[in-house]
């Protein structure tokens, strides 16, 4: 990773100061941020954008558990430095082949009457929006401390549209909720039925990344990056004021952070525009983070695989070998003594036909889930047992699976279920990553199901957040890929460990099995979870009646197939599955060839048309190839999506194979209706589709001579 240019020149930037008044412009200009103190030495900030306000003014500070001085008030303004920064650089995978990361930046150093405490908030103002953090130098009088509450505001103009989820100490795997931020609380009950109790809850918060539109347009999105050593932040609302303010997951005790200066928050973000796409473009949270920390990362390479787990999610198959106790309750030791069950997938034969399948068809990998002992009593009653990561089940031959993948060129992926219980993890995670290194496996799908063991602790709590991170860089250290489900949701880590190459951390695919997803849903994600980071959202299912596989199953995907083809170009990620069962993407072979085909990494990604909640359209084009690739994912309206393709180059000749929905399909009565045709197109060439409720199309697009 390497920067193609860098400038860093401290400058007077804008900057007028006016007693304890500064003001700080973005470099295009359309960004203006103010910082002052009031009378009493409270630290504020407001933000506009071409000249509308975006955040009224909003104070910044923290109370302090057992302290009776809080940093809150009372600081006076010691030291302000400003700079530019300039830089092109480019990430091990991503949208783009080359991102610029230019800001101007704002730090003031504030010092605190009476108790000499310093607190330095760094304001970065790009032509996105804004990032601020917390800076507690090196100092005497401010060394250990607990964050009791972190006080950052951000006042709304109005009651703006949101699209938002509860905010759940334990889990971001809702729906979304659109309303007016005035109807949240209205709202809060029906959003979190049937997912957890009100005890894991903040107040009346919801989580980030937060969607908001404003009656004028003016698109708003709040978020965090660079979560590191520190809990996940949610957004309390007060509807009187209409002004948010963070509230941070709590640990067991009921505390929010425990801090040693020198230290830092993370960045709190806020990313405004008058136009929905620039939105989704944005890189101010990959750019909040630090550089790649890993010097050779050509170990680190995009997935394209396939998997023994939705006939599992659906209730086909089973993750355990047996339905009687587990051997280990029994005091015995080997499985062979305990009676199988016939339902259980991760077995040799059933592995061997997704092993030649993926090989048939050019995956790169091959994703295993309960191979390994303990699953009957994890799904059990006594939750006693946890598992080693090493030890499978009897009809699961490590060995030999590894050498027949081998011989086919296609890669294992190993599957870590923790069952929450993430002290154990830590225990065994060296022998683990060794074992997985062993048996050629480059990459782990690790997941946090259930409530956190030691128990009292939360998913997002700044313990827990710790070691998601310890575990990314463990894996790096055996140069390892992860793919973190139930992890907290992203924050950009992924450009300083680039081997952290998914996260679930959101309603993924699997909810259509249990009951389904709004038919809007991945229209909204793209603005919300995935401003973080990619999501490992595993698309592609083809068989919309889930009875088919289970009799007992009467769930329905809320989906059309050519929404499921799209939704590899518009739901980001270098990790893509394709879901399905081979038997079922056997019947639609034609449909199947795009997944087949459409790439995993990008050179450029342009997003043509973008609404949240209604639509979204995105062309993007092939790392190291002239081919380009269109998705377009459609919400609840029937609509004509009408896109150039002035992308192309000038003077060449292509080839598009378009798939689209039918006219007659509907993600409900008819989702496997679609229709393919081949066009011959230039960069002057538009294209008209019809994408119904639930649906859309995709279009891969390759250059003929």
């Amino acid at each position: 990773m390497k920067s193609l240019f860098i400038v860093h020149i401290i400058f007077l930037l804008s900057l007028y100061n006016y007693g304890n008044a500064q003001e700080l412009k973005s470099p295009n200009g359309e960004f203006e941020m103010k910082f002052s103190l009031e009378d009493d030495g409270r630290p504020t900030y407001q933000l506009s954008y071409k000249d509308q306000e975006v955040i009224k003014p909003s104070y910044l500070g923290f109370e302090l558990k057992d302290d009776d001085t809080s940093l809150v008030n009372n600081f006076k303004i010691s030291d302000t430095n400003t700079s530019t920064f300039d830089e092109t650089w480019q990430p091990v995978w991503g949208e783009e082949k080359d991102i610029r990361n230019h800001y101007n930046e704002l730090a003031v150093t504030l010092k605190q009457n009476k108790t000499n405490r310093i607190m330095r908030i760094r304001f970065r103002l790009f032509d996105e929006g804004l990032g601020f953090r917390y800076e507690f130098p090196k100092q005497e009088h401010l060394v250990y401390f607990v964050i009791k509450d972190e006080k950052s505001q951000f006042a709304m103009t109005g009651d703006h549209t949101a699209f938002w989820i509860p905010g759940d100490y334990d889990t971001q795997e809702y729906d979304y909720t659109k309303s007016k931020l005035s109807e949240i609380n209205e709202k809060f009950d029906n959003a979190v039925t049937g997912n957890a109790s009100q005890e894991q809850f903040s107040k009346t918060g919801v989580q980030t990344a937060l969607m908001l539109k404003t009656d004028a347009g003016l698109y708003i999105n709040l978020h965090e990056a660079a979560l590191l050593n520190y809990p996940c932040m949610h957004l309390n609302l007060d509807e009187d004021t209409m002004v948010f303010e963070s509230w941070l997951t709590p640990d067991v005790n009921g505390d929010k952070g425990y801090m040693q200066a020198p230290c830092n928050s993370p960045w709190r973000t806020i990313i405004a525009s008058d136009d929905a796409r620039d939105i989704l473009k944005s890189k101010i949270t990959l750019n909040l983070n630090e550089p790649c920390a890993i010097e050779d990362t050509s170990w680190i390479t995009p997935v394209k695989y396939i998997g023994v787990w939705w006939e599992m999610i659906t209730g086909k198959s089973s993750w355990s070998y047996t339905d009687e106790l587990p051997a280990v309750q029994l005091g015995i030791t080997d499985y062979s003594k305990v009676k199988p069950n016939d339902t259980h997938a991760a077995n040799n034969t059933k592995v061997k036909r997704y092993i030649d399948f993926a090989a048939k068809h050019g995956f790169d990998g091959v994703l295993v889930e309960g191979w390994n002992e303990g699953w009957e009593d994890w799904f059990g009653k006594s939750k006693d047992y946890v598992f080693d990561f090493v030890t499978p089940y009897p009809d699961f031959d490590v060995d030999e699976i590894h050498k027949y993948a081998k011989s086919k060129g296609v890669k294992m992926i190993m599957h870590h279920e923790t069952s929450g219980a993430t002290r154990n993890y830590e225990r065994h995670m060296e022998k683990a990553y060794q074992f997985m290194k062993d048996n050629g496996y480059d990459a782990v799908k690790s997941g946090y199901v259930g409530n956190i063991i030691p128990r009292g602790e939360h998913h997002y709590s700044q313990y827990i957040v710790n070691h998601y991170q310890y575990a990314i860089e463990k894996a790096a250290d055996y140069e390892v890929m992860v793919n973190a489900h139930e992890a907290v949701r992203p924050t950009g880590i992924c450009r300083t460990y680039p081997n952290l190459i998914g996260n679930e951390s959101a309603r993924g695919t699997e909810f259509q099995a249990f009951g389904g997803s709004k038919p809007n849903h991945v229209t909204v994600l793209p603005f919300t979870r995935l401003i973080g980071g990619p999501m490992d959202y595993t698309p592609g299912i083809f068989e919309m009646d889930i009875s088919k596989l289970n009799p007992d199953n009467n769930s329905h995907v809320n989906s059309t197939i050519a929404n499921q083809l799209a939704l590899y170009v518009t739901m980001y990620s270098p990790l893509q599955m394709a879901a399905d069962l081979p038997e079922h993407y056997e019947q639609f072979m034609d449909a199947f060839q795009f997944i087949k085909d459409v790439a995993i990494d990008w050179d450029k990604s342009i997003y043509l048309e973008a609404e949240p909640g209604a639509y979204i359209t995105v062309a993007r084009k092939e790392k190291g190839s002239n081919s380009w690739f269109v998705g377009n994912v459609n919400g609840t309206t029937p609509r004509t999506s009408t896109i150039k393709l002035d992308f192309l180059d000038e003077g060449k000749k292509y080839e598009a194979i378009i798939y689209a929905d039918a006219k007659d399909a509907h993600y409900k009565t008819n989702p496997q209706a679609y229709k393919i045709k081949t066009k011959k197109v230039t960069s002057r060439s538009k294209l008209s589709h019809l994408s119904v409720p639930g649906g859309g199309y995709a279009i891969s697009i390759k250059e003929v001579n």
